[in-house]
């Protein structure tokens, strides 16, 4: 069975943090990583989003305007050292430029040619790896990678994926950007491309067709599941959806567990204990605002009843009485940019 970390790859407001809260449970086997990616994403000389361009204060304010896509991944390897497999949970639109813009490797993670043969990485030195502008590298692209991380690196990781119905997350997530609740998380406007279903499914489909995953698609093939996973260089499509989550805990972790190599017991899914509280408050203290409903909780029982689906038009009323006419207007845009790419990906759903 494949050792290597676990990247469990979503998009914002994704039910991920009850996800992840399963895992950290695991503290003797599994160390888990809440968002790494985002300190480069957002605050770092390398910044992909435009969130903070014009905001130097809260780049430095936030501790990781020195962050780049090369000192987050030499944390995750020093952590990875110390015997416990990595769980990674982390929001893939990070490492893809926003909005469609050509990917090129970022300059921290660039070989310098020095011959046949050999290489020598960029200097991680702040003033050499700034971009052009956000978004843009002076760097070469790598043919058919979305992302600016490159693909043997990608290759250190068995990834996963979670995924939620853009009429749930969305408007979720519109709501961690307006008053009351952005004067808590920092985040004062909406922007349509934090969505992230696009390059989630870029990267899936990019990590298929180099072959880092599947061909088999997870609990679908009992016999087949069991033997991908034991060579080291095969893994699953694995792919979870919120609401299979919600409807039936135990039968998706337990799903879940044998196709990424986790010992799965009933007790994951509760995390009660001082050092559990403790764990998770540490964890998601740098996105304030976006986990307390995940932070505050204490398992993760099936809902008593299915969601069930509301017409168009009876969303967008609700959605103009909590978030005005405007607001309603937007997310009913975003949704439906992204729900081919969500119903895309949902083909590939573990099932219990």
């Amino acid at each position: 069975m494949s050792n290597r970390p676990i990247f469990v790859a979503t998009h914002p407001r994704s039910c991920s943090t009850a996800f992840e809260r399963v895992f950290m449970t695991q503290r003797d086997a599994l160390h888990c990583i809440h968002e790494p990616f985002g300190d480069a994403f957002y605050y770092g000389p390398e910044r992909l989003s435009s969130r903070y361009e014009s905001d130097e204060k809260a780049r430095l304010d936030s501790g990781f305007a020195q962050s780049t896509f090369r000192t987050v991944l030499d944390r995750i390897e020093k952590e990875g050292a110390e015997g416990k497999r990595i769980f990674i949970k982390d929001i893939i639109h990070y490492l893809v430029p926003p909005n469609g813009a050509p990917p090129s490797i970022a300059p921290s993670l660039a070989r310098k040619e020095r011959g046949i043969g050999t290489f020598e990485p960029h200097s991680n030195d702040v003033a050499s790896v700034a971009p052009l502008a956000p978004n843009s590298y002076a760097t070469e692209p790598e043919l058919r990678n979305p992302t600016v991380v490159p693909s043997e690196m990608l290759g250190q990781f068995h990834f996963t994926f979670l995924i939620r119905h853009p009429r749930y997350s969305i408007p979720s997530y519109y709501r961690c950007t307006v008053p009351p609740l952005d004067e808590v998380t920092g985040f004062h406007n909406f922007m349509p491309s934090e969505a992230g279903y696009d390059e989630l499914r870029r990267v899936f489909d990019f990590l298929r067709s180099v072959g880092q995953v599947g061909p088999e698609i997870a609990s679908q093939n009992i016999h087949v599941n069991g033997s991908t996973n034991g060579n080291a260089n095969r893994v699953d499509i694995c792919v979870v959806d919120a609401d299979d989550l919600l409807d039936n805990p135990a039968g998706i972790i337990a799903a879940y567990c044998k196709s990424v190599g986790i010992g799965y017991h009933e007790q994951m899914l509760s995390w009660d204990s001082e050092e559990d509280q403790k764990q998770a408050k540490d964890a998601f203290e740098k996105w304030k605002g976006f986990h307390e409903d995940a932070m505050n909780s204490c398992d993760l029982k099936p809902r008593k009843y299915k969601k069930k689906a509301k017409s168009d038009e009876e969303e967008d009323r609700e959605w103009v009485q909590k978030f005005g006419t405007e607001g309603a207007k937007v997310i009913r845009q975003t949704v439906n940019a992204n729900f081919k790419d969500y119903e895309y990906l949902k083909q590939f759903a573990l099932t219990a």
